[in-house]
């Protein structure tokens, strides 16, 4: 092999893939980089020029020295490698994210680290690592630009003369003092091998600053770690060597955790472990996640941490944790992200100016505070969680609250410079010295500390310092991996099972591509079904994810090729963890478990940290010019680039790795940080279709403006996504409801898929926003929209202020008056909601009204404050992207929702009822004084009295929720104190929606049945008027009340399949996940109900001899069979008949009774239903036993026929087991149909 081919063909199996130097390029001078100014130019050709181009910058009030100027990349090593293109700009940026940055010698002149991490197209990631340094500054022309530009400063800002102001702060004189600049030395490695690269580059730096020249020209350490030292294999370590001493990475063997040395103990540290929790919940629900810190490598240290403990997750959007003031128009970003910008000395929040925060997560390292959004469920289990994390920080001195950090190493000892000691520590790294050579080592080190103050060699570390710092390290890989131990085993207990619910619907791997928008690859509401109460929050959000949503799908994919590594391993350490589990009871409940394996595995670390399994080529002498490679302190030497341009084959590197090895080394080292083979990549494409961070890095016009393309186009996308999921799962649903299929959402997924909705609003509204005027940019345009109008329009100030002219007639009203009214309603609702609660209270009031498209396309008519408030790239200034948009919105008018309804339960609603009576007789209702009652699902309205000689009440109560049951009533008992009731209107005059109260029957004493008091069962009809019902009660559609024709001729097979039906609805009703189940009101007493199934039962047969054929009612015969018995036993004659004294036959008695003198005048129809509901209810259950001893009665054979059901044995010996397996349900009754019975 040649060199060009050792330096190129196996630069994926080397151990960095770039060396480079950044800094002030002095043949192209100086160029302001403060974001405000961008005009560029030559200080050393046009100095005066191009200084009144910088002066008249937006921050010409700091200091030429204050100020950063570009940077730009002065060399790199190699010029581009095979499958890591060399990316100029993205390099420079992230290395040097402020710019250059000038000192004097006054100054601190410390020298930083940070790292940075960038994707390539195929979203192979790597690692930069730079060393950032202050070097003085020896080109005559950059020295003469500072000080003329800090003169002009002066001039501009200061009334004296320029030579009072030289010795001032943030002034330069070449005579009196000296100029440095910064320099940054860059590491790139295709893995994360933190602690290795920033070692190197210390050393590195060390050894440029000494006096004392290094053994070997720089070149040799550089062209070393570039094209000798390979990475190490899996599950092994390696040792290299840096210009001091040698340096040690290791990797992670296939059965382990991917590689992480990002010091997780730290990002607890910064944060708190209250915090960190809270930070990852956001992250695995893919909020926006902004991080802030004065800290490039803090950022880098929270941000690595976070995606770390994702496992076996990944992030699938946006992820720079470094963004330069030339990407902060990213932050306008409508999808999710994880960014972390720098803190500028005494920048507040404020001055961001985000666009948009509903879904913001800001994370404030340096202050310790986590700001998440305000609905944020809370992870599962997170209290036992916190707890043992917890322990494990204490364990190794890390305080869980934060503030606190890994022990630092004590006082440096003296340097034992022998050769001999340099060898028995690299001995003892490699674990070759035992017995006596240890222990003489050990006297040595303990020697070395107790010895101080000896002078050492320039940039020498001690002996000891060195063991510490080794120790240090060793702590922190420990802490790390049990961290990680943990939050993996949390994910293996929630997910544990998720293989049995991934829904393998297709054929062949072609067909599940073109179909996979239309398909569902995993059944949500069965997982949901099996997690605890708890956890349904946090999980019903995350099932929604891109995460997620990728995971399942490798798991599908993996049908047809070869699974992602990522995934691979959770699945075996799950079928470990089942082969070793014996404890089927705690995972049986939910029962929190702690991690069994952060021990096992930080053994495993330690094992590989204090033994190295391999040891790379030494740096050596390379082909040199003579002269070139002096050492000359404290300036970085200008490398010599035929020698690491590319590698030479005298190392003989290349001969010690096979061609199968290299390639092994490159599967390997790819799927360890992209977690895809190499062979499916093109497979796994249509999964990954975030952004490519390499166009995001480009700061260009051309570049923002196709990346705000590109954003567009994603919430187009998204929309129509979103729009059909949410409209294939509620039709799904209404399907379940008309019994054509099974329920497999709980309403909780429904809610969560309606919140993704109003987040994609939000993030809508506020891409491209020219300046944030509130938390929720929707709503801020409303309430601009709102103001517009109040101008414009005088009609908007008609509207009555109690919202009683929106009700049935609103459909009338101009939509923007629609808008303004219940945008007007919303800010009064009395539930202390934030600018983002009321926003998403519009969305759901206009999503439940089917107005949502029709609102917001009326707000989008005003294009003069559009353009007010929106850039020109926005969304909302797409017309034809719009127009989709709303399209796709449009479409959600095809389904019903109730979501207000059930969110905002505590506000105060206007109700309006009315009393329809038959038309024939309309006129008696002068002679009676009704009034009604009225139910739902959250609570009544007490009783309401009906204004005399009206027919309707106006009356606001809180919020009762999807109606069900209307109480009513008179308080006249006269003789002409009745009327025909045909039906009752309720109107909720917020939402528009009607429910109507079916109910046929007189209401007065001595008609009917003699009732004064009727109980009706709702049923809601569409805004548009037309009838429903089965929708919104999960029955089909029913009249209320039984009908007045069941007294005709009833076939008993019919009857008895009607009571099979009754029965199997209910049990039905009881199977489906609670959030699902309809009103069980409606399946006990309404059409086709248990009540009226039991009432055909016993009518059957039923003999009349009732002059003009007047209806009979079931109530009678059950009065008299109880006087019967209790006249028999009271005449001692029970023994007699077939009926057997006992419990059943006494409560069967109390109730009766109890129910006859109640004081409600429900008549007799009302009190035969009261009889079934307190029979069949949980705290009785006791009708499967009154129904044999009704038929055992001695009066059943004198009041029915020889044929009626109620005389068949083996009738009622099957009815009586129908109704006895409703009895190991919980069947809880409205309050409506029990008031006033005293058992």
């Amino acid at each position: 092999m040649n060199g060009t081919a050792a330096a190129t063909g196996s630069a994926s199996c080397r151990f960095a893939h770039y060396f480079v130097e950044c800094g002030v390029d002095t043949e192209t001078g100086l160029e302001p980089d403060d974001g405000a100014d961008q005009y560029s130019y030559n200080i050393a050709v046009t100095l005066f020029l191009s200084a009144s181009v910088y002066l008249s910058g937006e921050g010409f009030e700091q200091s030429p020295i204050r100020r950063s100027f570009k940077s730009k990349v002065l060399v790199h090593y190699p010029e581009s490698t095979d499958r890591n293109p060399f990316n100029k700009d993205a390099v420079n940026m992230l290395c040097m994210p402020r710019g250059l940055s000038f000192r004097t010698r006054a100054e601190r002149l410390d020298s930083q680290f940070h790292s940075f991490t960038m994707s390539s197209d195929d979203g192979t990631r790597s690692y930069g690592f730079v060393h950032t340094f202050y070097e003085e500054v020896t080109s005559a022309q950059i020295i003469t630009a500072m000080q003329t530009l800090c003169q002009m400063h002066h001039v501009e800002h200061h009334s004296s003369l320029v030579s009072a102001c030289l010795g001032c702060a943030g002034s330069f004189d070449p005579a009196r003092d000296t100029l440095y600049v910064s320099k940054a030395l860059c590491l790139l490695t295709p893995l994360p091998f933190l602690q290795a690269a920033r070692e190197f580059l210390s050393q590195l730096h060390q050894a440029v600053t000494s006096h004392t020249a290094p053994p070997l020209p720089i070149e040799s350490y550089i062209h070393n770690i570039l094209y000798e030292v390979p990475l190490p294999p899996p599950g092994r370590s390696l040792r290299f060597h840096g210009v001091q001493g040698p340096i040690v990475c290791q990797r992670p063997g296939p059965g382990e955790l991917p590689l992480g040395e990002y010091p997780l103990g730290e990002a607890f540290s910064l944060l708190g472990v209250d915090n960190m929790v809270q930070l990852l919940t956001c992250a695995l629900l893919e909020t926006q996640v902004l991080l802030c810190s004065h800290d490039y490598q803090r950022l880098m240290t929270v941000a690595e941490g976070i995606t770390t403990l994702l496992f076996p997750f990944q992030w699938q959007h946006i992820y720079l944790p470094i963004v330069s003031a030339p990407l902060h128009h990213l932050l306008d970003a409508p999808v999710p992200f994880l960014m972390g910008i720098q803190r500028r000395d005494g920048s507040q929040r404020s001055s961001l100016h985000l666009p948009h925060e509903t879904n913001l997560c800001f994370v404030d390292i340096d202050n310790r505070c986590v700001d998440a959004p305000e609905d944020l469920p809370v992870f599962p289990d997170q209290t036992e969680l916190i707890q043992e994390l917890s322990e494990v920080l204490l364990r190794f001195g890390v305080p869980p609250q934060g503030g606190g950090g890994v022990t630092t190493p004590a006082t440096a000892s003296p340097r034992l410079s022998s050769l001999v000691l340099e060898d028995l520590m690299e001995d003892r790294r490699n674990g070759n010295l035992g017995g006596e050579e240890l222990e003489v080592l050990e006297r040595l080190q303990a020697l070395a500390r107790r010895c101080g103050g000896e002078k050492m060699s320039d940039g020498g570390k001690t002996l000891g310092h060195v063991f510490e710092e080794e120790e240090e390290e060793l702590k922190a890989a420990k802490l790390n991996i049990q961290l990680r131990e943990v939050f993996a085993g949390r994910f293996a207990a929630m997910f544990g099972q998720y293989e049995e619910f991934v829904i393998h619907s297709a054929l062949d791997l072609d067909s599940w591509l073109s179909n996979r928008e239309g398909t569902f690859s995993f059944d949500k509401g069965s997982f949901l079904s099996g997690q605890p109460a708890t956890h349904l929050h946090f999980l019903s959000r995350f099932l929604e994810t891109s995460m997620f949503s990728s995971f399942v799908d490798g798991k599908v994919i993996s049908r047809w090729a070869e699974r992602e590594p990522l995934q691979q391993l959770f699945d075996s350490r799950l079928e470990r963890e089942r082969l070793y589990d014996t404890d089927e009871e705690d995972s049986r409940n939910c029962r929190y478990r702690k991690c069994t394996t952060v021990f096992e595995s930080a053994q495993v670390i330690e094992r590989r940290l204090l033994k190295a399994d391999h040891t790379a080529i030494h740096p050596h002498l390379l082909d040199m010019r003579i002269g070139q490679g002096r050492h000359h302190p404290g300036y970085f030497p200008k490398l010599q680039a035929d020698v690491l341009a590319q590698g030479q084959n005298t190392n003989k590197w290349s001969g010690r790795v096979t061609a199968s090895r290299r390639t092994d080394l490159k599967r390997s080292s790819v799927a360890e940080h992209l977690g895809v083979d190499n062979d499916q990549r093109p497979k796994h494409t249509f999964v990954r279709k975030n952004l490519r961070q390499a166009k995001l890095l480009d700061s260009s016009p051309q570049a923002v403006t196709q990346t705000h393309r590109e954003f567009v186009d994603g919430l187009l996308s998204e929309c129509r996504l979103k729009t059909k999921r949410m409209l294939m799962e509620r039709m799904g649903k209404e399907n379940v409801e008309l019994g054509q299929g099974e329920a497999n959402i709980p309403g909780l997924q429904e809610n969560t898929l309606i919140h993704g909705l109003c987040d994609l609003l939000e993030r809508t509204w506020g891409h491209g926003l020219q300046l944030k005027q509130g938390r929720s940019a929707l709503w801020s345009h409303l309430l601009h929209y709102q103001a517009a109008r109040v101008k414009t329009e005088t009609a908007a100030e008609s509207p009555d202020q109690t919202y009683t002219s929106v009700g049935s007639g609103g459909a009338s009203l101009p939509v923007f008056l629609h808008i303004c009214c219940y945008s007007r309603f919303i800010q009064t609702m009395r539930e202390g909601l934030s600018e983002m609660g009321q926003a998403r209270a519009w969305i759901h009031l206009a999503l439940e009204k089917k107005m949502l498209s029709h609102h917001l396309k009326e707000l989008l008519t005003n294009q003069e404050l559009l353009r007010q408030l929106y850039k020109h790239h926005a969304f909302l200034l797409c017309e034809e992207e719009r127009e989709q948009f709303l399209f796709h919105l449009l479409s959600l008018n095809t389904v019903d929702y109730l979501c207000f309804t059930r969110v905002f339960t505590s506000i105060s609603i206007p109700y309006r009822v009315v009393i329809i009576p038959m038309k024939k007789l309309s006129i008696a209702m002068a002679t009676v004084d009704p009034w009604v009652c009225v139910s739902g699902e959250l609570g009544d309205s007490d009783i309401r009295q009906i204004p005399k000689n009206t027919q309707e009440i106006y009356f606001q109560c809180k919020n009762l929720g999807r109606l069900s049951t209307l109480q009513l009533g008179q308080e006249n008992s006269g003789l002409l104190a009745k009327c025909l009731i045909d039906c009752v209107m309720v109107y909720n005059e917020i939402t528009e929606h009607t429910y109507k109260f079916p109910c046929g029957r007189w209401l007065g004493k001595g008609v009917g049945d003699g009732s004064l008091e009727r109980v009706l069962i709702g049923q809601l009809v569409s805004p548009g008027g037309e009838e429903d019902a089965g929708r919104w009660t999960g029955t089909p559609p029913e009249l209320a009340s039984p009908s007045q024709t069941v007294r005709a001729v009833l076939e008993s097979l019919g009857i008895q399949e009607d009571m099979r039906e009754a029965a199997n609805n209910l049990v039905k009703h009881f199977h489906k996940p609670e959030q699902e189940r309809g009103n069980l009101t409606v399946l006990l007493c309404g059409e086709g109900g248990l009540v009226l199934s039991l009432e055909k039962f016993l009518l059957h047969g039923l003999k009349s001899n009732r002059l003009f054929q007047r209806n009979v009612f079931v109530w009678d015969f059950v009065e008299k069979a109880v006087f019967s018995v209790e006249t028999a036993d009271q005449m001692g004659d029970l023994h007699r008949s077939t009926l057997t004294k006992g419990p059943p036959c006494d409560l069967l008695c109390h109730y009766v009774n109890a129910i006859n003198a109640s004081p409600r005048n429900i008549g007799k129809e009302g009190k035969f239903q009261l009889f079934v509901c307190l029979g069949i209810r949980s705290v009785d259950r006791l009708l499967s036993h009154w129904l044999p001893l009704l038929a055992d009665c001695s009066l059943t054979v004198r009041t029915y026929e020889d044929g009626a059901l109620l005389q068949d044995r083996a009738a009622v010996h099957s009815l009586s087991r129908i109704l006895h397996t409703l009895n190991e349900f919980t069947i809880t009754l409205e309050t409506a149909l029990v008031k006033g019975v005293d058992l």
